[in-house]
C-alpha cells in the first residue's frame, strides 16, 4: 500500500464503498445534507471506537488536532461535536445496521471453514442476550426495572469464527425468548440456547424448518420416557432418553418426540439436562455442543471490554442503536482484515495496535505484523477462537 497513507485510511479501504452508498440511499441518509455526510459520521464514530474516545468533545478535540490529515483520511465535512450529535440523533440507525450485515456476510464467507472444536458439517449458532445498563432518568425510553434502565443486545453467533450473524437491540423488558420469532431458521443448522429460550411452540417451529436445537431443560420439565439408549458413563453422559412432553400445553405445542440427555460436568460438578431434536449425533457431542454456547458469553464480555458500547455519545434510541451498530461494524471489519491479511494476531492485539497507530503513515501489514508484541490473551484457554 501507499506509504503516504495513514493506517486509518488503509483500514477504511477495506470497507465496501458501493454497498455503503446503497445503504445510505435506501434510507435517504444524505437527503438535504451538504457538509457532513453519513460517511463522515461513520468515520468519526469508527475513529471513536478504535481509539476509545470518552465523549463527543473528546472525538472533536482528537480529530481537530490532526486537521491537516483529515481530508486524506476520508473526511470531507468539518468535524464538530454538535454536528456529530445531530447526525447520531437524526440519521436512521438502519443505515448502519444494514451495512453491518453486509460486513457480516463478507466475514462469514471468510470464516466458514474456521474450526470451533467440533468437526461438524452443520452451521452451528449460539443464541443469547446481554444487558447494557443505562440510567433511567437519562434514557427514559430504555425500560427495564422500576428504577433502572437498560437495553438488551440479542445476538445469534456463528461459531465458525464467532461472527454475530443477527443482532437485535431492544429495551431491557423484552424477554429473551421473543427473539426466536425474529430468526429466519436455516435448514440443517444447529441452534444452541440456554433454558431462558424454552418455549415448546417456538422450538417446534425450528423442528418443522428441519433445523436442530440443543437447549438446557428447566428443572420442572415434566416428561414421559419412551425408551433409553445405552451410554458410556466414563464420558460424563449419565442418560440418553427418547421422550415426549407430559404436560398438556408442552405436549400440545411440541407433539413430536424429543431426546433428553443428562450430563455430569466433572470440572464444575454440575448435572446438566439437555433437550434436542437431533437423534443422530452421539450424546457426548450434544453435551460438547452446549459447552460451545459459552462462546457467545465470551463475545459479550469481549465487546463490552474493548468496544465503546457501555458509554454512549447520545441519549435517544436512534443514537444508541447507531453507536452499537457501528461498534459491531468495526469488530467485523477488523475480523475481515485479520483473515484477508492472514495476520497471526488476536483481535485484541490488532485493536490495541490500531488505537495508537491510526495517524501514522506506515504500511498497514507492517504496522500490524512486525511489532514485537506478545498476545496477553493467548494463554487463556477460554478465549474466543477468533481472538487467538
Amino acid at each position: 500500500m501507499n506509504i503516504g497513507k495513514t493506517v486509518f485510511t488503509q483500514l477504511i479501504a477495506f470497507l465496501p464503498e458501493y454497498e455503503f452508498r446503497q445503504c445510505v440511499h435506501r434510507y435517504n441518509g444524505n437527503r438535504k445534507i451538504k457538509i457532513f455526510s453519513c460517511r463522515d459520521q461513520f468515520l468519526c464514530m469508527a475513529f471513536a471506537q478504535l481509539t476509545y474516545r470518552e465523549s463527543l468533545r473528546d472525538i472533536e478535540a482528537c480529530l481537530r488536532v490532526a486537521k491537516s490529515k483529515l481530508y486524506h483520511m476520508g473526511f470531507r465535512g468539518k468535524v464538530s461535536r454538535n454536528t456529530l450529535a445531530n447526525a447520531n440523533e437524526m440519521r436512521d440507525w438502519r443505515i448502519y445496521a444494514d451495512f453491518a450485515q453486509v460486513l457480516i456476510n463478507i466475514a462469514r464467507s471468510l470464516y466458514v471453514d474456521e474450526d470451533f472444536g467440533l468437526e461438524l458439517d452443520n452451521t452451528v449458532y449460539a443464541l443469547d442476550a446481554t444487558t447494557i445498563d443505562l440510567c433511567l432518568s437519562v434514557f427514559p425510553w430504555a425500560k427495564f426495572r422500576k428504577t433502572k434502565g437498560a437495553v438488551k443486545l440479542h445476538t445469534l453467533l456463528d461459531l465458525h469464527g464467532n461472527i454475530p450473524t443477527m443482532v437485535v437491540i431492544t429495551d431491557g423488558k423484552v424477554h429473551d425468548v421473543n427473539i426466536l420469532d425474529e430468526i429466519a431458521i436455516e435448514a440443517g443448522a444447529i441452534y444452541i440456547m440456554d433454558k431462558a429460550y424454552v418455549d415448546f411452540a417456538r422450538l417446534h417451529r425450528i423442528h418443522q424448518c428441519q433445523a436442530f436445537f440443543v437447549i438446557r431443560a428447566k428443572s420442572n420439565f415434566v416428561f414421559k420416557r419412551l425408551y433409553s439408549q445405552t451410554v458410556d458413563k466414563t464420558t460424563g453422559v449419565r442418560s440418553d432418553q427418547i421422550i415426549t412432553a407430559a404436560g398438556f400445553y408442552p405436549l400440545k405445542d411440541y407433539p413430536d418426540k424429543l431426546r433428553r440427555i443428562v450430563y455430569f460436568d466433572i470440572k464444575t460438578k454440575k448435572r446438566l439436562t439437555f433437550l434436542t431434536n437431533n437423534f443422530s449425533l452421539p450424546a457426548i457431542v450434544i453435551a460438547m455442543l452446549y459447552k460451545c454456547r459459552w462462546q457467545v458469553e465470551l463475545f459479550f464480555k469481549w465487546i463490552k471490554q474493548h468496544l465503546r458500547i457501555k458509554k454512549f455519545y447520545g441519549t435517544s434510541p436512534n443514537a444508541v442503536k447507531t453507536q452499537i451498530w457501528i461498534a459491531i461494524s468495526i469488530y467485523v471489519l477488523v475480523a475481515i482484515v485479520r483473515k484477508r491479511l492472514k495476520l497471526n494476531r488476536s483481535l485484541y492485539t490488532i485493536l490495541q495496535i490500531l488505537s495508537v497507530t491510526l495517524f501514522e503513515k506506515t504500511p498497514f501489514y507492517q504496522a500490524l505484523s512486525s511489532m514485537d508484541y506478545e498476545d496477553e490473551e493467548s494463554s487463556n484457554d477460554n478465549q474466543l477462537i477468533l481472538f487467538h
